[in-house]
């Protein structure tokens, strides 16, 4: 049919992946990571939807590569 969901999202992930890890790299050392004992949450989960994102880009190109072989 044509329809794979998998690029737009994972064009969505990466995209405030990359936001969220920007802003913990700016705001490495600030007072506000005191809640979270220390630890730069923006940074460690911006780089787990960048992974996320990037699994679902590339499902979605070996899929199209898949479809494109069958016909």
């Amino acid at each position: 049919m044509g329809l794979d969901i998998r690029l737009p999202i994972g064009l969505m992930f990466s995209l405030v992946g990359v936001l969220l890890a920007g802003y913990g790299l700016i705001s490495g050392g600030s007072e506000i990571y005191k809640h979270s004992l220390g630890i730069n949450i923006n940074l460690i989960w911006g780089a787990v939807l960048i992974v996320f994102g990037a699994f679902m880009l590339i499902s979605a190109l070996r899929g199209r590569k898949a479809a494109a072989q069958q016909k």
